[in-house]
């Protein structure tokens, strides 16, 4: 009975492992799509598991389990503060299961309504403040497209823009505006409807 129940938990980490893998893509965190951090956010729930269940109730292989992990550190960077927190819970979850499967539902179930609540703010702000909760970051993972615009006058389309990220001008005068998002087929279509515009200098597109 005690094997079936480690069975069943290791299966539950593993789909709530990629459920949560899935929210963060959904949430445009484009790091963890790669093969090495989805192996990772899986396997790690099940390895910390495996390990709280072999060394419970016994202080010398506890101590000894200790030692052991303690030679072991990430050499890999981590990119930001929320992939050291997707870490950090992938080992709460293996722990948590391992004491009782109710708290790793509580934890996982937690972790869905924040993002919701996340989720749900951004879009207020966005709607009905007409300001962004949350700044695009070059480093914190997310893919980004960038446009960058040359003009000679300003231009009143591109500085109501909610992707506007800088505008700084050049010796001879030209206004250089910097948009950046991770939809290029919407910045690709933002150009188009510019290339009529007399004011357009250049502009360059670059994909994420």
């Amino acid at each position: 009975m005690g094997i079936f129940n480690s069975l069943i938990s290791i299966f539950a980490l593993f789909l709530l492992s990629i459920s949560l893998r899935i929210i963060l893509e959904k949430c445009g965190q484009s790091w963890i799509k790669t093969k090495s951090h989805t192996a990772t956010l899986t396997l790690l729930p099940v390895v910390t598991y495996v390990i709280t269940r072999v060394i419970s109730g016994n202080i010398a292989l506890s101590l000894g389990m200790v030692g052991a992990l303690s030679i072991v550190r990430f050499r890999n960077p981590v990119r930001s503060p929320l992939e050291l927190t997707v870490y950090f819970n992938s080992i709460a979850m293996g722990i948590a299961s391992s004491s009782d499967i109710r708290y790793l539902f509580i934890l996982v179930f937690s972790i869905y309504m924040i993002t919701f609540l996340l989720f749900l703010i951004s879009y207020l702000s966005k709607k009905y403040f007409k300001k962004q909760f949350f700044i695009n970051s070059f480093s914190e993972g997310v893919s980004l497209c960038t446009l960058e615009i040359e003009t000679n006058s300003s231009i009143q389309e591109i500085e109501n823009s909610r992707f506007l990220k800088s505008i700084s001008y050049s010796s001879d005068k030209n206004i250089k505006y910097l948009l950046a998002s991770s939809d290029f087929e919407f910045l690709k279509n933002f150009i188009f409807s510019l290339k009529d515009n007399k004011y357009l200098v250049n502009f360059q597109l670059n994909e994420g």
